[in-house]
């Protein structure tokens, strides 16, 4: 989306209108991007799959078992808050959460001075309904990968570096051949 390109604005429109991309168009861009070199190591995939249809071509991009699926569980109500808090920098493009009640407009970067504004969206409306959509087609995906051995559930009401700590120790407990802790 920050490049502009086709595919990009496409994307960027889908999102706007609080809507999810659709199982194609995201697929191939994952495809992309796991073909990278960068990702033959590893890479975290935030929001995908978000259906079966792509949780099934996501196995088919990796070998299953060398995914570990970590649910970070937040009630829509705090998603809403959060993401109607965040604002992004109109200069130098940094995001950051603000005071609730801030205002919309004007607010000043501590970093550049630039303009902070809250992306289209992240207004609470749009947030709801993009929740909506997502509760309806992400609950199969949970099931699909709930009896694997390599998922877990974290609580992400804790602070970032508690729910930071429990992912690392998730993935080291994985990679050492250990089934995860729920870390609730």
């Amino acid at each position: 989306m920050k490049a502009q390109s086709p595919l990009g604005q496409q994307v960027a429109s889908i999102m706007a209108a609080g809507g999810l991309v659709g199982d194609d168009l995201i697929t191939d861009l994952v495809r992309d991007r796991l073909a990278k070199a960068d990702a033959r190591r590893g890479l975290v995939l935030d929001g995908y799959p978000r259906t079966v249809s792509q949780a099934i071509a996501l196995d088919g991009m990796r070998p299953p078992a060398s995914l570990v699926v970590l649910l970070i569980d937040v009630p829509g109500d705090a998603i809403v808050r959060r993401m109607s808090s965040r604002r992004v920098c109109d200069s130098c493009g940094i995001t950051q959460s603000v005071s609730p009640d801030t205002a919309l407009e004007r607010e000043a970067c501590p970093y550049c001075g630039g303009i902070l504004l809250r992306r289209p969206d992240d207004a609470p409306e749009t947030v709801r309904r993009r929740l909506e959509t997502y509760a309806e087609v992400s609950a199969p995906v949970l099931d699909y990968y709930r009896a694997r051995p390599s998922f877990a559930a974290i609580d992400g009401l804790r602070h970032a570096d508690a729910v930071t700590a429990d992912l690392m120790a998730l993935i080291a407990r994985i990679d050492d051949g250990r089934p995860p802790l729920q870390a609730r």
